[in-house]
């Protein structure tokens, strides 16, 4: 197996290159990083035999089995993972969020089909085995009828669209599990109380794209019929409290705190109805509810990924979907831009999937009483840098571009071109 990593942009990510160093039968074969020092410090560290600066030729000459693309900017990924999975990489465990936009994850979704390769994306909760649990305990009836799903993020100082992208996919993707496919989306945006404008739209951190605004609320209706809301609030005083999801049923509630041990609490009885004495949080863990952890091992090694690249090398061989798919990771990218798409369009509920591809702020038109410029900007004509097939001259910085597998006529922008209005069309 290889690694793919970016210093400084990203990095190695939460652990995804050091989990194979768990994994027994799995070899090192390299690594790839293009800051030279922090691939140097990488081969040490993962016991690597080859190192390389361009992760396409590490594929193309090394040719492994398994890749980890581990970097956290989410500007990277869907390039990393089409391009593992076009060199004949049968599985890729990637750091979430898996990828920016609709449209990336349309390319990945398409690479995978046509290739035969599976995608892990790196949200943990879905491999815990109290979600199993959980989903019983739904069955069952114990909580009643299921009335509503509550989500929120960390809502620190990230409050807001990075809050959504970062840690709100992990929030959204058990949203997705427990509710179904969400079929409409209504949101607001907000900085510093007021209504998200064009001109609070700026470029991420992280490689995430355009953000705006330091609070949101989103709500979905999805396919079992079931509301469920999304809340982030830039410094909300809950002391990361709240970053999870609740399932709020007619007979109890199901309390999820994200990559926290336990992970998931009951709080039995109707919680409309006033009680006498507090209500208990009860522990669900692998043991059941109420019963102390019987397997604090198999808990530290889902915490440090070993349980996810177990499942997918058992999905690999055994030819189905990894636990947290690139499916999964595909409709956790088209609910979070489901929430700007909502947004841009008033506030109304947008229906899911999106018709539109790109990041929907990108069409968040300037009031041209602001004097800004308009939002849709005129495409300009691209031309081909010579002697690097796939590789075209941005029109408005004339810097490359690295267009390869990209579908002519696609409408994109540059990454790392700071003005959002820069776009233009793929030749």
């Amino acid at each position: 197996m290889a690694v793919i990593g970016h210093t400084g942009r990203g990095n190695y990510g939460h652990g995804l290159d050091t989990v194979w160093l768990r994994i027994p039968e799995a070899e090192m074969v390299a690594v790839a990083d293009p800051h030279q020092d922090g691939l140097v410090e990488a081969m040490k560290r993962l016991k690597a035999a080859r190192g390389f600066k361009d992760y396409r030729r590490m594929l193309a000459e090394v040719k492994p089995e398994f890749v980890s693309v581990c970097p956290r900017h989410a500007d990277q990924h869907a390039e990393m993972v089409v391009a593992a999975i076009k060199a004949g990489v049968k599985g890729v465990y990637v750091e979430k969020p898996f990828c920016r936009t609709p449209a990336e994850a349309d390319r990945i979704l398409a690479a995978c089909a046509e290739h035969g390769a599976k995608v892990a994306v790196a949200h943990r909760n879905p491999y815990q085995p109290v979600m199993g649990i959980i989903e019983k305990l739904l069955a069952d009836g114990e909580l009643g009828k299921l009335l509503e799903i509550r989500g929120r993020g960390k809502g620190d100082r990230r409050g807001g669209a990075e809050d959504l992208w970062v840690l709100g996919s992990h929030v959204l993707n058990l949203m997705h599990r427990f509710g179904g496919d969400p079929v409409t989306c209504s949101a607001v945006m907000l900085q510093d109380g007021k209504r998200v404008t064009a001109e609070h739209v700026r470029e991420g951190g992280e490689g995430l794209g355009p953000l705006a605004g330091n609070e949101l609320h989103a709500r979905y209706l999805m396919a079992k019929g079931v509301i469920a809301t999304f809340d982030s609030i830039a410094n909300d005083q809950t002391a990361n409290a709240g970053f999870g999801l609740q399932l709020v049923g007619s007979k109890g509630i199901v309390n999820i705190q994200a990559d926290r041990d336990p992970v998931a609490h009951l709080v039995p009885g109707n919680p409309f109805k006033p009680t006498k004495e507090p209500r208990p949080w009860v522990p669900i863990t692998t043991s059941g509810v109420g019963e102390p952890e019987g397997n604090p091992a198999l808990i530290k090694d889902v915490h440090e990924h070993v349980v996810a690249i177990r499942d997918l090398i058992e999905a690999c061989d055994e030819d189905r979907a990894p636990a947290c798919d690139a499916k999964a990771g595909a409709m956790t990218v088209e609910m979070i831009c489901a929430v700007f798409a909502s947004h841009v369009e008033g506030s109304r509920a947008v229906g899911i999937p999106l018709k539109e591809r790109d990041n929907p702020l990108l069409r968040l038109h300037r009031d041209p009483k602001a004097g800004g410029p308009a939002a849709q900007a005129k495409p300009r004509e691209v031309l081909p840098v010579p002697g690097r097939p796939g590789f075209f001259f941005n029109p408005w910085t004339k810097v490359p571009v690295d267009l390869r597998g990209i579908p002519s006529g696609t409408l994109v922008r540059d990454p790392m071109d700071p003005d959002l209005n820069h776009k233009f069309r793929v030749p």
